[in-house]
């Protein structure tokens, strides 16, 4: 099979690629407007960028009309944000805060999701999940234009919360311990509890 990604609509290419693209983790970003209503959203389009400076990315592609999502209009206005890691025990939380809620109405309330403080940033951070990123903005590259086209957000990791229950007897994170998930195509995700071990060349 062959796809010339040229010839296909936004839509379809939008579904091979989460649908091979796999798996992808889940940044569940919470934001806060200049009028200090709270928004909770998940993406999957999002990676670690570099260790220094400490960045990560994750990808609000435009709505079906060709406007912006509530998390990039609350950056845009405030520019700090929280990225919470999904395990498998809030799946279900994180799910339902894909709702499209009107602009304003907070996901935190409308599906009791528990928030707690965050120490360098405005935006509050999901209590339940197993770790979270303090952010500050580095920078919104906008890449295409009207539906599904891209606003890739930057953030500079100011602060990291880990919970204790995670990390294993080495002081590091245990992948088991975390239990994070994963989006893949469609309706399916998956765990990160079937893992192997692969030693580097370089070692």
């Amino acid at each position: 099979m062959r796809l010339d990604f040229s010839a296909l609509s936004a839509r379809d290419t939008y579904g091979w690629m989460v649908g091979t693209i796999l798996p992808r983790p889940i940044a569940w970003v919470s934001t806060i407007s200049s009028e200090g209503r709270t928004n909770l959203a998940p993406f999957s389009f999002f990676q670690g960028v570099c260790a220094n400076p400490p960045t990560l990315m994750f990808v609000p592609v435009n709505a079906r009309d060709g406007t912006k999502k509530d998390t990039v209009r609350n950056i845009e206005e405030v520019p700090e944000f929280v990225v919470n890691l999904v395990s498998f025990a809030v799946a279900e939380q994180m799910n339902a805060t894909a709702a499209l809620l009107p602009y304003g109405e907070s996901e935190f309330e409308k599906f009791g999701i528990v928030a707690t403080p965050s120490e360098r940033v405005r935006p509050p951070r999901v209590a339940a999940a197993p770790v979270a990123f303090e952010c500050t903005l580095d920078r919104i590259v906008h890449i295409g234009t009207g539906s599904l086209a891209a606003n890739v957000v930057f953030g500079r990791i100011q602060l990291a919360h880990v919970s204790d229950a995670v990390v294993g007897a080495d002081g590091k994170p245990d992948a088991a311990k975390l239990d994070l998930i994963g989006r893949l195509g469609g309706e399916a995700y998956t765990k990160t509890q079937d893992t192997f071990a692969l030693k580097r060349p370089d070692r």
